[in-house]
C-alpha cells in the first residue's frame, strides 16, 4: 500500500506556521526602545561569541595537528592521498612532494561563468594553497571545488562545509583529459580497423586484430540476443561506443597516472542518461501501453501500478548509474589502501605481503574492468529490446 506524504507535509507546515501564531501571543513589552537595546546588545553578543568560537576552532585545529604523533601525522597523510586521488583534479600532477612543496605535472583551465566568461591557469591557485585573482575576483579551491572569496581567501563554515558562492566550473579538469585521451584512442583504433576491413576484404590487420573478437562479441552475445536480429543494428553504434568507452576508462584508472573518471558520480550518471533517453525515444506504442495501459489486467490495477511502471523507467538507468560508480569507486579504494599499507607496516614482510596482496587485487581489478562494461552495455541492450518488443497476440486474447 502505497500511502501519499503530501498531506503529511501540509500538516507539518500547518503546525509549524501555528508555532509562529503561538509566539505573538505572549504580552508584547511597550517600550520599543527597550526592545531595541535588548537586540542590539543580543547581537552584540553573539557576534563576539561567534568571533570567539572561531579563534578557538582554529586554534584548537593547530594545536590538534602539533600534538599528532609521528604515526599518526603518517596516517593522516595516507587518508589525505587516498582522498585526493578520489577527487578530480584542476592540475594534473605525477608526483609532490610535500616536504620541499614541489609538484611534477602542469597545470589544466580554469572555466569559470562568473558575472561572464572568467578564463585562467590553474597555476594561480598554486595547487590550493593560494587565492587566484582574475578580472577583479577572488577565487580560492578547496577540496578540488571553486568558492568566489575576497582577498584573504577566507571561506565562510557552517558545519564543516563551506557557504562562499560556487561559480558555475567549466574547466578542463583530469577527468576530461582522461575522456579525451580515450575518445581519440578510440576514434584512432576503430577508424583504423574500419580502413583495413575495406582494403582487406573484411579482414583486420594491425591492431584492429585485437578488437574484432571484442566487437563481434558486442554483437552476437549481447546486442542480438536481447535487441533482436532486425533492430539490433540501430543500436550497434552506441553498444560498442559504451562498450568500449566504460572498458578503457576503467582500464586507465588501473595505471599509476591516478585517473579516477568512471568512480566519479557525475560520469556515470551522463552514460546512465544517454541509455534513458534512447530508450525513452526509440521505445514503440507497444512499450508505452504495456507501462500505462497494461493488457490482460484489471482497470483499477492498471491505475495503480501505471505510475510504479513509470517509475520503473527511472529506476532501471539509476541502478546502472549506481552499479558502475560504486564497483569502480570502491576497487580503488581497496586497492589503495592496501598499497598504503606497504608504508604502514615498515617492515619486509608485512610489505611484501601487502604488495603481493595489491597485485593480486590489480588482477581482479582488470577482470572487473572488462565485467562492468559488459553489464553496462548488456543491461542497455536489455532496455533497448525491451523497449523495442513487439505486440504477442496471446496477449491480446
Amino acid at each position: 500500500m502505497v500511502i501519499s506524504r503530501t498531506p503529511l507535509r501540509f500538516i507539518f507546515v500547518a503546525i509549524i506556521a501555528c508555532f509562529s501564531l503561538i509566539s505573538f501571543a505572549n504580552p508584547v513589552v511597550d517600550s520599543t526602545k527597550v526592545h531595541t537595546e535588548a537586540t542590539h546588545a543580543v547581537s552584540d553578543s553573539l557576534k563576539r561569541t561567534a568571533h570567539t568560537t572561531e579563534a578557538t576552532h582554529a586554534e584548537a585545529g593547530h594545536e590538534a595537528e602539533a600534538n599528532l604523533t609521528p604515526e599518526e601525522k603518517e596516517k593522516q597523510q595516507r587518508k589525505e592521498f587516498i582522498n585526493h586521488h578520489l577527487l578530480d583534479s584542476h592540475d594534473f600532477v605525477f608526483n609532490a612532494n610535500k616536504e620541499t612543496g614541489e609538484h611534477y605535472g602542469f597545470h589544466l583551465p580554469v572555466i569559470l561563468w562568473d558575472n561572464g566568461l572568467q578564463i585562467f591557469s590553474s597555476e594561480k591557485f598554486h595547487y590550493g594553497e593560494k587565492v587566484a585573482e582574475h578580472n577583479g575576483n577572488f577565487y580560492v579551491l578547496h577540496h578540488e571545488k571553486i568558492y568566489k572569496t575576497d582577498a584573504s581567501g577566507k571561506l565562510n563554515e557552517e558545519h564543516g562545509h563551506p557557504t562562499n558562492v560556487k561559480p558555475l566550473d567549466l574547466s578542463i579538469t583530469k577527468s576530461v583529459i582522461g575522456i579525451l585521451g580515450v575518445a581519440l584512442l578510440m576514434f584512432f583504433i576503430f577508424s583504423s580497423l574500419a580502413k583495413s576491413f575495406a582494403k582487406n576484404g573484411g579482414i583486420s590487420k594491425g591492431v584492429g586484430r585485437i578488437f574484432e573478437p571484442l566487437v563481434l562479441f558486442v554483437r552476437d552475445e549481447i546486442a542480438i540476443p536481447n535487441i533482436g536480429e532486425k533492430k539490433h543494428k540501430k543500436y550497434m553504434s552506441y553498444l560498442l561506443t559504451i562498450f568500449f568507452f566504460v572498458l578503457f576508462l576503467n582500464l586507465l584508472g588501473l595505471t599509476p597516472l591516478g585517473f579516477n573518471v568512471t568512480g566519479n558520480i557525475a560520469i556515470t550518471a551522463s552514460l546512465a542518461l544517454l541509455t534513458y533517453l534512447i530508450t525513452t525515444f526509440t521505445a514503440n506504442k507497444n512499450y508505452w501501453g504495456h507501462i500505462f495501459w497494461m493488457p490482460g489486467v484489471p482497470t483499477p490495477m492498471k491505475i495503480i501500478l501505471a505510475p510504479i511502471e513509470l517509475l520503473g523507467t527511472i529506476i532501471k538507468p539509476f541502478s546502472l548509474m549506481i552499479r558502475l560508480y560504486a564497483n569502480i569507486l570502491a576497487g580503488h579504494v581497496v586497492l589503495m589502501s592496501i598499497i598504503a599499507l606497504m608504508f604502514a607496516f615498515k617492515s619486509w614482510i608485512g610489505s611484501s605481503l601487502s604488495f603481493g596482496l595489491a597485485f593480486a587485487l590489480s588482477l581482479l581489478e582488470i577482470l572487473v574492468a572488462f565485467l562492468q562494461a559488459y553489464i553496462f552495455t548488456m543491461l542497455s541492450a536489455l532496455y533497448f529490446g525491451a523497449a523495442n518488443e513487439e505486440h504477442h497476440h496471446d496477449d491480446h486474447h
